[in-house]
């Protein structure tokens, strides 16, 4: 095939190992790798060396090296390895749209709650759309400021996201947040600054990727205007970044705060489980393929106009009934598709990096959970939204590669889901796509934390989630063989709060820390150091070798640390008819 000329990204994988981080046995082989530079082979003399994972070497030889200069564990501690801290999303609009806390004392109440029930900390929404809404660099974080303040004095830590996308038009949007108003007048006169299908139909959920690099916005580009955004927002917040009150700030990069284009939006008509569409036909994105394709001796081709429409299932398209997609075209114009998003989740991600340089906390991204025509041989769905995954190619682990240059953590959706809760028409297949993506991500070594994808107070779900957050179990020794992180559980809300879903939830919170006392010192679990720069730039030709599928590593098939089943609600059952527990 061709080679695709894309816009070279930035650092190679960092070597240094986290705390509670596994090492891989010796039967991994040892690669040392000429780093290439600008196109594919101009920065000579700069080497570095990766560990690849043989196919054959799985979980159960991965073995977990104590840092050298540490004194022994005490069995607490050894414990405390096995502990991962849990999240709760707050609500969509506990900022309202006009920039107002939104009933701080019930609020207040319901923290006190979490607090109590052992969870660790929150995450919320910083939504450009409200923040600043008023107009260019009119910043106002007054309403965020009170609500972090309240979160402290709460004693609970926080996950902030910097939403550069609209609530609203997504599964699970209850309310209607849009981006900037001055944002969306420039689209009046210049529509294409959104994501289009091929109808022409735009989306006006987040700018595309085509106006990244395009002084459209009073003089400032897509990626002046997000990172003079996170900027303001370190200024403004720096006396509670210095206490230590944020872990995590997760990066938005496209709809849904996800790192993926907007192939299957609600308000649009698509319904579950429809292929989605591409969404590349701006003026923007369609000269940068024409000017890809001529570059690879190809100025005939053009984006596809055979890949159907929202609603439609593979085997109703040329484009993937019949296997357009394997095609040297197709093959072509997915690669570069897929090398757009990374290229853009690592620009943005270099600015959050100097916008947060020295805080210690983790930059995070996330990546949607798209399980249904998994298990088909096109996953057509996954491949509209920007992951080219195949059954012989890993569309997930390039995304870690890239992410591992900027110390970041991979926040993957859908844990809760199991393959035979799914319609089989869809073939679904959730357990498996979580498998293969923790997989990847932990052989990048790189931070990897999870999310439900929709709102579950079950012990079914709860069970599942503990499965995918320790996928090998508890350790008595130390760390475990494999571990998320962290957890973000959707959502705090009255649903909650009710008497018998909250008692269940305070088990699963429990299961969570390994049955270990609550801590609200992270360094206990985790490493807590300061953001450093991010690494030298990866070429994109070093990011696709990590499309190599190599075998998952083993998961169990239950959890060891099980909230409990069936016995366990029909105990409820009559718990709950008592009025005063």
């Amino acid at each position: 095939m061709a080679s695709i000329v894309c816009q070279k990204l930035v650092g190679f994988p960092s070597r240094r190992r986290l705390c509670c981080q596994p090492e891989f046995h010796p039967r991994t082989t040892q690669k040392s790798v000429q780093a290439v530079g600008h196109g594919f082979g101009d920065n000579p003399g700069f080497s570095f060396r990766r560990i690849v994972k043989k196919p054959s070497a799985l979980a159960a030889e991965v073995s977990i090296k104590e840092p050298e200069t540490s004194a022994p564990l005490s069995e607490e501690d050894k414990m405390m390895a096995n502990y991962v801290p849990i999240y709760v999303m707050l609500q969509l609009d506990i900022i309202t749209n006009d920039n107002v806390l939104k009933d701080k004392a019930g609020l207040k109440k319901q923290l006190k709650q979490l607090q109590g029930a052992g969870v660790d900390g929150v995450m919320c929404d910083v939504w450009w759309g409200i923040v600043e809404s008023k107009g260019p660099k009119e910043y106002d974080w007054s309403a965020y400021k009170e609500l972090f303040q309240l979160v402290q004095e709460c004693k609970l830590k926080m996950q902030v996201v910097m939403s550069f996308h609209q609530c609203g038009g997504n599964v699970g949007d209850v309310v209607n947040i849009p981006i900037p108003q001055w944002v969306l007048d420039v689209g009046e006169t210049d529509p294409d600054i959104f994501y289009t299908n091929r109808a022409g139909t735009r989306n006006i959920e987040y700018l595309t990727i085509g106006v990244d690099n395009q002084p459209l916005f009073s003089g400032r580009t897509a990626i002046e205007l997000y990172s003079d955004y996170m900027k303001s927002f370190r200024e403004t917040m720096s006396d509670l970044l210095e206490a230590e009150l944020f872990t995590d700030i997760e990066v938005g990069l496209g709809p849904a705060g996800e790192l993926r284009y907007p192939s299957y939006p609600q308000d649009q008509g698509w319904a579950f489980p429809g292929i989605g569409e591409f969404q590349c036909y701006d003026k923007y994105l369609r000269a940068n393929f024409k000017e890809a394709a001529t570059n690879a001796g190809h100025p005939e081709w053009e984006l596809p106009d055979d890949a159907g429409v929202y609603n439609d299932t593979p085997d109703a398209t040329a484009f993937f009934g019949s296997k357009g997609y394997l095609s040297e075209k197709g093959k072509f114009f997915l690669t570069w598709y897929s090398n757009k998003l990374i290229i853009h989740g690592d620009q943005i991600l270099d600015e959050a990096n100097k916008a947060f340089l020295g805080c210690k906390l983790k930059l995070a991204i996330k990546i949607s959970g798209i399980h249904w025509w998994y298990k088909d041989a096109t996953h057509a769905a996954e491949l509209t939204a920007g992951y080219y995954n195949l059954n012989d190619r890993d569309g997930y682990r390039p995304i870690a590669r890239m992410l591992s240059r900027h110390y970041g953590a991979f926040n993957f959706t859908c844990l809760e889901m199991k393959d035979s809760e799914q319609d089989a028409a869809a073939k679904s297949g959730p357990q498996e796509l979580v498998q293969q993506v923790f997989s990847g991500v932990k052989r990048e070594e790189i931070y990897m934390a999870g999310e439900n994808a929709l709102e579950r107070y079950d012990r079914v779900a709860y069970n599942q989630i503990l499965i995918n957050v320790r996928p090998n179990g508890v350790s008595k020794n130390g760390p475990p063989k494999l571990k998320m992180e962290a957890l973000t559980y959707l959502r705090l809300g009255d649903e909650l709060l009710k008497k018998a879903n909250f008692r269940i939830f305070k088990v699963f919170v429990e299961k969570l820390h390994a049955d270990q006392p609550h801590t609200s010192d992270p360094r206990k679990y985790t490493t807590v150091v300061p953001l450093e720069r991010s690494k030298p730039e990866i070429p994109i030709e070093e990011l696709l070798k990590a499309t190599e599928m190599l075998e998952p590593f083993p998961f169990d098939d239950q959890t060891d640390m099980s909230v409990g089943g069936a016995l366990n609600d029909f105990i409820d059952g009559f718990l709950n008819m008592i009025p005063f527990l």
